[in-house]
Parts: C-alpha cells; structure tokens; sequence
C-alpha cells in the first residue's frame, strides 16, 4: 500500500454510507399476497425523517445523484447501510425494534427481504463500488441463516445484525442462540455488521424520548462489544469478523482495559467475591479478540477519536463518511481528513481510509484505484488553516 503501487492518491472507501428505496421501489420486491396490504400501509405512513422530506432525499437511491456526489467528495466505494424505511416497518431499520408479534414478524421480514432484493440490484448499478450489508432479524434463526446464505450468494458483502434491547422477546446476544447466525457469517465470508443506533428499551412513554435515546444509544450499542467477547464468540468461530460502525471509538480502549482486568482477576483464582466466571471459554484476554476479530468502522472522526485509532491500532478502523446524512463530513470530507489526519503517514491512511475496508468487505482495490478518483497523499498532507463556507455538522461536532 505505497504511492508505486496506487500512485498519488487516496483511495477511499467509505464504511458508513445509507442508502435505500423509495417507498414504491420496493413493491415489486413484496409477494403479491402482500400487495393489498403494502398499499395499505403506505396510506398510512408517515415518514419520520428530515433528510427524506425534501429534494435532497433522491441522494438515498438516484444513482446519478450520489455518484456525482462522492466522487466529488473524494469517495469511489461505500459500504452501504440502510436509510429508508421499507414496508410495513414503523422507522428504519437501524433503529427499529425487533418485531413483537408473528403476525408483525412475517409482515416486516417480507419488507425486510424486498430490501434486501432491491439492495441487490441498486448495488449491481455500479459494479464493484458497493458493499451491500444484508439485515437479518433474530426472531427465526433458520430464516435467518437462510438469508445470511441468499446474500452470499447474490453479492452483498456482510450482514447487518441489529443490537438486542434489554427488553426485546428475542435473546441476548451473548446467548449460543445465534451460534447458527455465527456459523453461517463465518462460512460465507460475510462481516457480521452492527450501527448504531439500535439496541435502546422502549422509551416511547418518556416526553423526553429524543434527549434519552441520545444519551443511551451509545452504552446500549457498545455493549455488543463486550456481549460477543466475553461469551466466547470468537473462541468458538476464529475466523468471524465483527465490526461496529458509528458508535464513535475513544470508548474502546477503556472498554478493552476493563474486560482484561476483570478477566485476570477471574482467572487468577476463579471468583470474585461471590461472582463467579467460566474462564474456560475464554481462554485469552479479551482484548486480544479485539485485535483478530473485531474493526471499527470511523464515522467522521474528530482528532480525539484518531489518538484512539493510533493507540489500538489502525488496521482495526475504517473511515466513514455517513453519506448522505447532514451529521456527516459530506461534501467536507476532504476538508475534514485534512484537520484530522494530516499529519499522518500515507500507510497509515491508506489502511484506514480504504483498504482494510476492502479486505473486510470483499472489494478489488486495485479495481477501485485505477477509477482515479480520490484526493492526493499531498492535498490531505496540507493542514487546515480555516473551515469550509456552511461547514458540514461533523465540523460543528466534533473537536
């Protein structure tokens, strides 16, 4: 990963990007017992989101529109998650809860795989330059294990599995009820995903919904870090990827360090107190599942967040714009790489801002760099001397 090899520039894969249909888009993708029902539905809908409301919202699924885009932001692959909200959903589906109910279940998996299907085709609009993720729900682990496989099959490039509230009726994630779910990731090579922004218990009954979900997204996603770890996942499946994306990573190290305390003094004599552990399936410290099995996908990370990079290890981190969300570096990434990163060496930034997510998510590099697009080693080497005019919000939030 050097200049002779890939000449000049960057070449930038973004890890967090979203992306979905219109609501009509995804009907021919619904069974037609199901259509009656969908037309329903869209009667009733009412879309939640501001960045779906005005013109800009085409940005989700005009190919055109978001090619012009990122490559004029010096991107020319994304890893895409989720945006819109598909059929018979209440919101998206990174934040959604899982469904409560069969009759609920069996509607919302329907939408759910009309997303997936569409997701499929959008993707093969422009070969090679994006990382579908698949999502699967954990209420029925053969239907889930059955898509994992679909996906393989049919080109996408992970899998998105959403974090498990505290109050949901499916199992924890630490439970071997998802060793299928495991299993099925490991054998078809797809990265096991997670965003954040799911996992909360239900605070519908709170007036301060908003302010709450925003203080406890972050703790009720992380944990899934410490869920899969310390209940031996990667013990039993070595070769698994797990990567957690947006839940910014100044947290980890602390994280890290905690579990590796906790797990000395368990191993050491075998309690603590009156807690007790089975050190037997996790026969090394946690921290070292981290560096085998575990990446974190960067969402516009500010200065504080690249100390942490440095300090775990850049091979473990993947930058992400969060195109096209307004919270993101668009169309200020390059601006934003350089108040970030400039003073970085070029083998360092080519890991984290392109090849560590085309290893993770099966993409040809020397592909994607001979597109030539991307903004050079010397441009992003530059400081930033002053913001942008009408600076993006990852200017105004992040040090």
């Amino acid at each position: 990963m050097n200049a002779t090899t890939y000449g000049d520039r960057y070449t930038i894969v973004s890890a967090d990007c979203h992306a979905g249909g219109d609501i009509d888009d995804y009907r021919p993708y619904l069974p037609s017992r199901l259509h009656t029902d969908f037309d329903a539905w869209k009667q009733d809908y009412i879309n939640p989101f501001d960045d779906l409301r005005d013109s800009k919202r085409v940005r989700n699924w005009d190919n055109s529109v978001r090619q012009r885009d990122l490559e004029a932001d010096g991107q020319v692959a994304e890893v895409v998650f989720p945006n819109t909200v598909p059929p018979f959903f209440p919101s998206s589906l990174l934040v959604a809860r899982p469904p409560a109910t069969t009759a609920e279940f069996e509607q919302r998996w329907a939408g759910l795989q009309a997303h997936n299907r569409w997701l499929v085709d959008w993707c093969g609009q422009l070969p090679g330059r994006r990382a579908g993720l698949a999502q699967v729900f954990p209420n029925d682990m053969d239907a889930a294990v059955g898509e994992v496989e679909w996906a393989a099959e049919n080109g996408l490039s992970g899998v998105l599995v959403p974090a498990v509230p505290p109050d949901s009726p499916v199992p924890p994630l630490w439970s071997d009820y998802y060793d299928p779910l495991w299993a099925a990731c490991q054998d078809t090579g797809l990265a096991v995903t997670q965003h954040g922004g799911a996992g909360i218990p239900d605070l519908q009954d709170s007036p301060n919904r908003a302010f709450l979900m925003l203080m406890e997204v972050p703790f009720f996603a992380n944990r899934s870090l410490w869920h899969l770890i310390v209940s031996g996942v990667f013990e039993r499946f070595k070769r698994l990827r797990f990567v957690m994306t947006e839940q910014r990573v100044g947290w980890v190290p602390a994280a890290l360090s905690k579990m590796d305390a906790y797990w000395r003094l368990f191993t050491g004599d075998g309690n603590v107190g009156e807690m007790t552990a089975d050190a037997a399936q996790l026969p090394n410290p946690p921290s070292s599942y981290f560096r085998t099995n575990c990446y974190m996908g960067a969402s516009f990370p500010g200065r504080d967040e690249a100390e942490a990079i440095k300090l775990l290890g850049v091979d473990r981190f993947m930058w992400g714009s969060d195109y096209p969300h307004s919270e993101g570096t668009f169309p200020d990434s390059v601006a934003s790489l350089r108040h970030v990163f400039c003073d970085w060496s070029e083998d360092d930034l080519r890991k984290l801002l392109g090849a560590t997510a085309a290893e993770v998510y099966q993409l040809d590099l020397d592909a994607l760099a001979s597109v030539g697009v991307g903004p050079t080693v010397a441009e992003v080497a530059e400081p930033l001397t002053e913001l942008p005019d009408n600076p993006s919000m990852a200017f105004r939030t992040r040090p």
